[in-house]
């Protein structure tokens, strides 16, 4: 496991390489630079990156994923990743030494397997049992793990460096993703995940891009923020943050 690991960081390292030998992008005069994000050219680059394969590639896919797909199949999708994520995210805060949440997490799952079909419908959340979302990231965070500079990974988007390593770590562990034999079912099942994840911000995502904003610069501080926060819930002391506008998007 840790080869394939080891291989995985390798890869998108040489990805990186060949995003920043294309050319890093320009600092628009007059925005907001952030101490957190001292590669802010290079991680440009990688933003406009994403953002074309996104209004080229992914966003099309889910414009015609909405068409074909009536809402409750689509909901019923989203309810069943969801609880999926929740077996995780129990084990995750049970790590973060958060055994109410774990537990809470745990019934959430036995719940919406056993009453919601499988967990196409979720029954946990009007019946009061409150939803949690956790990762490797934020159970290093917890531990004391520093975040380390600001970074925008190919694909996968706003990050650092501490949580780069969790993306590596979640991707090893996740069992749809690394551990189901079948590679076509592996695959067709990754790729309904990415669907599914860009379909819950696709009309968010519309109301950012006719802002009058420097979206990289809104992300950016909506992801340090909203990442502080979710590290600090868990931990008795609260590290020093750059103060950062709310967010309504994450």
């Amino acid at each position: 496991m840790m080869l394939s690991v080891l291989r995985k960081i390798k890869q998108a390292i040489l990805l990186g390489s060949v995003i920043s030998m294309v050319g890093c992008a320009s600092v628009p005069a007059g925005a907001e630079r952030s101490p957190q994000d001292p590669w802010e050219p290079f991680n440009r680059s990688v933003f406009e990156f994403n953002e074309g394969l996104d209004a080229y590639l992914l966003k099309p896919v889910v414009t015609g994923y909405r068409f074909v797909l009536p809402e409750f199949v689509r909901d019923g999708i989203y309810n069943f990743f969801s609880n999926y994520n929740d077996i995780y995210t129990a084990l995750y805060n049970l790590l973060q030494g958060k055994p109410d949440y774990a537990f809470n997490d745990f019934m959430r799952v036995v719940v919406n397997t056993t009453m919601g079909l499988g967990g196409l419908i979720d029954l946990a959340t009007p019946g009061g049992l409150e939803k949690h979302k956790e990762d490797w990231g934020q159970t290093l965070g917890v531990w004391g793990v520093p975040s380390g500079p600001y970074v925008v990974l190919p694909f996968f988007g706003p990050s650092n460096v501490r949580d780069s390593f969790g993306t590596v770590a979640d991707l090893e562990s996740d069992y749809l993703f690394s551990f189901v034999k079948d590679i076509g079912l592996r695959n067709s099942i990754t790729g309904l995940r990415v669907v599914n994840a860009r379909n819950t911000y696709y009309e968010a995502g519309d109301l950012l891009d006719g802002a009058a904003i420097d979206k990289y610069s809104f992300v950016r501080d909506a992801y340090i923020q909203r990442r502080a926060y979710q590290i600090n819930e868990g931990r008795d002391d609260e590290e020093p943050q750059t103060p950062v506008s709310e967010n309504p998007y994450q």
